[in-house]
C-alpha cells in the first residue's frame, strides 16, 4: 500500500476544497436570475424595436432613446450571462452524476429539461439576427441555408422560423419575443416548480450586471463592403468553421444533432451513460478547437 506524501495530501486537500467551492455555487440560481434580468430588459428594448428596419431601429435605441444604450447593454450582458451560467450548471450536474443521476428525473422530464439548452441557444442566436448589422445578417443567411438543407421539412421550418427573403426579421422577432419563450418555459417548468431562486441570494450577480452595462459597449457592426469573412456569435464559430470543410447538411444538421441527441437521450446509468458523456466531452473539445480556428480567421 502506497502512503501519500505530505505534498500529495496537501494537493488532495486543495482539490477537495476547490471541488467544494465550485459545487457550492448556485449556478442554476445565477442562470435563472440572469434570465429574469434578460427578460425584463428585453421587454423594455422590445417596446422600442421596429422589426421592419432592424439596423436603424437598433441604432436608434442605442443613440437616441433615453437610457436606450443602458437597457440594450443590460439585455445583452444578462443574456450572455444566462447562457454561460446555464451551460456551466449543466456541466456540473453531469460531472457530479457521471455514473448515475442523483436526481430521479423521468425520461420525459429529462427530455424537456435538456431541450431547454438548444432552445436557449437558438433564442440567443435570434437576438444576434435582430440587430440587423453585418454579423446578424450573415448569421441569419447561414441559418436559413442550414434549415433549407433539412430533408423534406427544410422549407417549412424556414418559413416558420426565418423566411428572411420575404418577411425580413419579423418572424425572427416574433419567435424571439414569444414563440421561443413559450417553448423554453414549457421545457423548464417542471424544474422551476421544484427549484426557485431568490433575488436576495444573487445580489452580487445582479449588481455586477447593472454596473458593467453602462460601461460595456454592445456590439453593432456596420456593413463592410468587400469583406469576405464575418465572425458569427461566439457559440456559432465552430459550426461556421466546419462549414468550410463539409457540406451544409453534415456540418449544420448532422454534427450538431449528434450532440443534442446524446444529451436528450443520455442513458440513466451505467457504462452506457459514461460512454455517452465521453462522447459529449470529445465533441465539445473538437468544437472548441474549431471555434478557436474560426475566431482567429476573423
Amino acid at each position: 500500500m502506497v502512503v501519500p506524501s505530505r505534498q500529495d495530501k496537501a494537493k488532495m486537500r486543495v482539490a477537495e476544497r476547490l471541488h467544494h467551492i465550485l459545487f457550492s455555487i448556485r449556478w442554476g440560481g445565477h442562470a435563472l436570475i440572469s434570465l429574469y434580468i434578460s427578460v425584463l430588459s428585453g421587454l423594455i428594448v422590445g417596446l422600442q424595436y421596429n422589426a421592419t428596419e432592424p439596423f436603424y431601429s437598433t441604432a436608434t435605441i442605442e443613440l437616441i432613446v433615453p437610457f436606450g444604450s443602458f437597457w440594450r447593454s443590460l439585455h445583452y450582458c444578462s443574456s450572455q450571462a444566462f447562457m454561460l451560467l446555464l451551460l456551466v450548471h449543466l456541466a456540473f450536474i453531469l460531472w457530479q452524476n457521471a455514473s448515475s443521476p442523483a436526481y430521479n428525473f423521468t425520461r420525459g422530464t429529462w427530455l424537456r429539461l435538456s431541450a431547454s439548452v438548444p432552445v436557449a441557444l437558438f433564442l440567443l442566436f435570434t437576438g444576434y439576427i435582430l440587430r440587423g448589422d453585418a454579423t446578424g445578417e450573415a448569421a441569419g443567411a447561414i441559418a436559413e441555408n442550414i434549415l433549407l438543407a433539412v430533408p423534406l421539412l427544410g422549407s417549412l421550418l424556414n418559413k416558420l422560423l426565418f423566411d428572411g427573403s420575404v418577411a425580413g426579421v419579423q418572424k425572427v422577432y416574433l419567435n424571439h419575443l414569444i414563440g421561443l419563450m413559450v417553448v423554453g418555459g414549457f421545457c423548464v417548468w417542471p424544474h422551476l416548480r421544484r427549484y426557485t431562486a431568490s433575488w436576495r441570494n444573487h445580489l452580487p450577480l445582479a449588481l455586477l450586471l447593472l454596473l458593467i452595462s453602462p460601461v460595456l459597449k454592445t456590439p453593432l457592426e456596420r456593413d463592410h463592403f468587400g469583406l469576405l469573412h464575418i465572425n458569427g456569435p461566439w457559440f456559432f464559430l465552430g459550426l461556421q468553421e466546419l462549414l468550410r470543410y463539409i457540406s451544409v447538411f453534415w456540418a449544420g444538421i448532422f454534427v450538431p444533432a449528434t450532440f443534442v441527441g446524446a444529451l436528450l437521450l443520455l442513458p440513466s446509468e451505467g457504462a452506457a451513460r459514461r460512454r455517452t458523456l465521453w462522447f459529449m466531452g470529445a465533441w465539445l473539445a473538437l468544437y472548441i478547437v474549431l471555434s478557436v480556428i474560426g475566431f482567429h480567421r476573423g
